[in-house]
This record gives structure tokens, sequence and C-alpha cells, in this order.
């Protein structure tokens, strides 16, 4: 599997990872006009001063993060955190948190933040074995899924 910078061409393919991801939760759709960053997912993450980073197998994208600085002082946040399901326990995921944490830490990041759909369950204890702690707080979309997110926080050390 290799990792590399999105380009805005990978829209479409990160579309349908994001579908087949969704498609796995009752009650998750995918609409398209809900994520309209997907046009151009590159420039959209460059333009906020981070970067999207896509996992290919075999030509076929399995996995995606992208990484941010937020406004607030130290503080980064992760987008796009999906992988697809025949490349989970392979590692990839934790290669791709690899790129994203040293993107923001670069650009000082003293903190990470991610918000997740209460009904990733599988990956919420995967951000927990990887340092994160569930906050008590969480947010609703009022998008077609009636989502709900939970908000997980990460402190960098050093």
């Amino acid at each position: 599997m290799i990792i590399r910078p999105a380009t805005d061409a990978d829209g479409t393919r990160l579309a349908r990872l994001i579908a087949r991801v969704f498609a796995e939760y009752p009650g998750c759709q995918f609409l398209d006009d809900e994520f309209p960053e997907l046009r151009a997912p590159a420039s959209h993450y460059r333009t906020h001063g981070g970067q999207l980073f896509i996992a290919e197998n075999d030509n076929q994208l399995v996995g995606s993060l992208a990484a941010t600085m937020t406004s607030a002082p130290g503080i980064a946040e992760l987008f796009k955190v999906y992988v697809a399901a025949d490349a989970r326990g392979s590692g990839l995921a934790q290669r791709l948190f690899a790129e994203g944490e040293a993107l923001v830490r670069a650009k000082g990041a003293r903190e990470i933040v991610l918000w997740s759909d209460t009904r990733f369950t599988r990956g919420h204890g995967f951000y927990e074995k990887l340092g994160f702690s569930r906050e008590p707080v969480s947010r609703y979309l009022a998008d077609v899924s009636e989502s709900w997110e939970f908000c997980f926080r990460k402190a960098l050390a050093g």
C-alpha cells in the first residue's frame, strides 16, 4: 500500500470510499451535496493550511486522512478518516495517522482533535488505542443521516 498526498482528481474515488464505509452502519447515508469539498479535495485542505492523504492498494483508494491547523493556537484537527473494510487491521490507519500527526507537529500542533459519528464505534476504540480521549461533548450535524458526533482529543508530547 502506498500513501500519497491527494490530488483534486481523487475526489470521486474518495466519495466512493466514504459511501462504502457509511453503508456499513445503519442509517448512515452518503449524499454528494453534503460533501462539496470532495469536488476538489486537495485544494480544499490546502486552502485551510493542511493536507489530505490517501492510501492506495493496486490502484484502489482504500484510505484517507486530512489534517489541518485550527484557528486556535496549537490545535490541529483531523478530517476524512476512512479505511476500507478489507484494509483494516493492516496497519494502514496507523500509517495515515502518523502522516497527519507529522504534518501538524511540523506546524506547531500541541493537540489534535477529531469528530466521529457516534455510530462508528469500531473507529472509536482505534482512536483510543492511538491515545485519543473522548470528550464529554457531542454535536448534531442536521444532515441526511441525522448524525451526532463525538469529539476526541489527543495531547502531543514534546
